[in-house]
């Protein structure tokens, strides 16, 4: 592979990971936990398990009111679970 080819499979790479995201899916389970003031950052890398297709970045106020950052991380057939940094 020449160098022009890797770097055309990695930037269509980094375009495919960004859809990998579920900004909706991520607010209502964060809701749904008790968390406010939420704000979806778009993609979380290495955040979630390898069974995990959708890593959602988030910042938000957790069910005690402290600030939080974390990720939801869900897979196509399993619901979503709330990992926190």
């Amino acid at each position: 592979m020449n160098s022009r080819m890797i770097a055309a499979v990695l930037i269509a790479a980094a375009v495919l990971t960004v859809g990998c995201t579920k900004p909706d899916a991520a607010r209502a389970a964060l809701s749904s936990a008790g968390y406010t003031d939420i704000q979806t950052k778009g993609y979380s890398w290495f955040s979630c398990g390898r069974d995990d297709t959708f890593a959602t970045e988030f910042v938000a106020k957790g069910p005690s009111g402290i600030p939080v950052e974390g990720a939801v991380c869900a897979g196509l057939f399993k619901g979503s679970t709330i990992r926190t940094f």
